[in-house]
């Protein structure tokens, strides 16, 4: 069973303030359930001149109520406030003279739950993309990020949602046959034995696309708020931002008391200090 979601949208800014915001568009006030990033890979193509980029991302996320009806918490790693944490693997490749970006992310664990791979293809509309390559003026180094309407840039967003939940060999339901008295005990029933698993599938794959239409909404105005940033203050506005979301969402550094701090006390303090480091890269939280 796969079910899939498409979404087309426009930001009303340049192609190369879209991707730049792409890669600092966390945190803001819409990306509390982000926890940490690390860049794993980052080079550039010698002969495309596009950049690859492979980043590993921490979430965290409360979990529907329907799937904890549907799913034992054992098996969804649920905390006692049933929240959830898991890793996400991006990979992005941009193609500056071009005009494209395109991303894919995916969840590394819960896959037999349910897998979900998101792609977006970023691009500078073709009618601009001409009118840009057809230029004979040199470009304007000096240019700044305030003029957001002079340039657009059309995003489309494929989410695939596959669940293989009752495919596992836990999940396997095996023939009846007869007993003897002498036998031992049959081994007890799985939990999903009773239940159809087309219908556990499919119940789990719709949660997952209702959850991604609101995540991307709020996806969405997380960036139109870095992009502002980014208009009003250049980088520096940015990265201020970045400082004042991470103090309101995270507890205000390693001694807090928020997600960010209890990172901190974890043992993960080398993950979030690298990304701290990493501010002339990704700046990242």
């Amino acid at each position: 069973m796969v079910k899939f979601y498409e979404n087309s949208f426009s930001y009303d800014y340049s192609f190369p303030a879209v991707t730049l915001a792409y890669f600092l568009r966390y945190p803001n006030p819409y990306s509390t359930h982000v926890l940490s990033t690390d860049v794993i890979d980052r080079r550039i193509d010698p002969t495309t001149k596009r950049l690859h980029t492979v980043r590993l991302h921490l979430k965290r996320s409360k979990l529907p109520s329907t799937v904890l009806k549907l799913l034992p918490k054992s098996i969804l790693g649920a905390t006692s406030n049933d929240a959830s944490e898991a890793y996400i693997l991006e990979k992005s490749v941009v193609d500056v003279n071009e005009g494209w970006m395109e991303t894919e992310s995916r969840n590394l664990e819960w896959t037999g739950v349910l897998s979900v791979v998101e792609r977006q293809v970023y691009r500078r509309p073709l009618g601009l993309a001409a009118a840009v390559d057809g230029s004979n003026s040199p470009p304007n180094p000096a240019r700044s990020w305030d003029e957001p309407k002079e340039e657009r840039t059309d995003v489309t967003t494929t989410v695939t949602f596959h669940s293989r939940l009752g495919q596992s060999r836990l999940l396997h339901h095996r023939p009846h046959k007869a007993v003897a008295e002498d036998d031992p005990p049959p081994p007890r029933r799985s939990f999903f034995q009773p239940w159809p698993t087309s219908s556990i599938q499919r119940s789990i794959e719709l949660i997952g696309v209702r959850r991604t239409r609101d995540q991307l909404i709020r996806s969405k105005e997380g960036m139109k708020i870095v992009l502002e940033r980014l208009r009003e203050g250049g980088l520096v506005g940015v990265l201020e931002g970045m400082r004042r979301d991470r103090e309101a969402s995270f507890g205000g550094g390693a001694g807090g008391d928020g997600a960010w701090g209890r990172v901190w006390k974890s043992g993960g303090a080398g993950t979030v200090g690298e990304q701290q480091h990493a501010g002339g890269d990704d700046h990242q939280g």
